[in-house]
């Protein structure tokens, strides 16, 4: 039983990752990595005495269906992300079956293969969206969170032409303690001296008005695998609400 929780866990992990590829999102290896454990606990299980009722297909929902939630959250993308760990499940069984056996070691490299193709074949181009994970640290603390890469935001700094990066109301009050109230009034609050080193930057949006955001360059900020000083703009709203996303890169950065 050991080697079977062992053999699903690894199994799992690698689709996982695939999949979180595939759809272009960060890894996730830590959440993945609890989906997986998820998996090989059940799959051990339904070899346990007067468990094997947990092999029904019932069960085997509920099972992918927790995770599913481990692995991707609760959002819009978790069902899209799940449809497709599913997909790459059956295409593992296929290699595995193609390869005449279902072998430990043939499993595990069929995963491997699986894993392999989504890394080097795909971009993160289903659904025509891509997903990066960024850090942003100001002063002793640091916000860990996922932003869209946004080909169309071409906000870019007047002064020096850089790109510059959107966030969220809801990331403005919890790194730096700005409320959406002083987002919507940028010129007072840019004049009140709430925060040092803030500054103005003019936006356009196509149907909108132009208009003005908070800005803040960052000392530190990590975009992927990047890590720079960047100016961070503040929109008086939530940016990318029942999403994965609460912040817009662009196609530079």
């Amino acid at each position: 039983m050991d080697l079977v929780v062992f053999l699903n866990f690894l199994v799992d992990f690698l689709l996982i990752l695939g999949t979180n590829r595939l759809a272009g999102y960060p890894p996730g290896a830590g959440r993945g990595a609890l989906a997986a454990a998820l998996g090989g606990i059940y799959a051990g299980l339904c070899l346990v005495p007067g468990f094997a009722f947990l092999g029904n297909r019932l069960w085997r929902l509920v099972s992918l269906t927790g995770m599913a939630v481990l692995a991707f959250g609760w959002n819009r993308s978790a069902l899209q992300r799940g449809a497709v760990f599913v997909l790459l499940s059956m295409a593992l069984g296929g290699i595995a079956l193609g390869m005449g056996n279902g072998t430990f070691w043939m499993l595990l490299v069929s995963a491997g293969a699986v894993w392999l193709l989504c890394r080097a074949s795909f971009r993160g181009n289903l659904g025509g969206r891509e997903y990066v994970p960024v850090e942003l640290t100001w002063q002793e603390r640091t916000l860990s969170l996922i932003a869209l890469r946004d080909t169309g935001n071409t906000l870019r700094d007047p002064l020096t032409g850089e790109q510059v990066l959107v966030a969220g109301a809801d990331v403005a009050r919890e790194l730096l303690g700005l409320s959406e109230h002083q987002l919507l009034h940028p010129v007072e609050t840019l004049a009140s001296g709430v925060l040092p080193g803030m500054r103005l930057v003019p936006y356009r949006a196509v149907g909108q008005p132009g208009g003005m955001l908070l800005a803040v360059r960052f000392p530190r900020v990590k975009v992927g695998n990047y890590t720079g000083n960047y100016l961070v703009a503040f929109a008086p709203q939530v940016l990318g609400r029942g999403e994965v996303y609460r912040m817009l890169t662009g196609g530079v950065v």
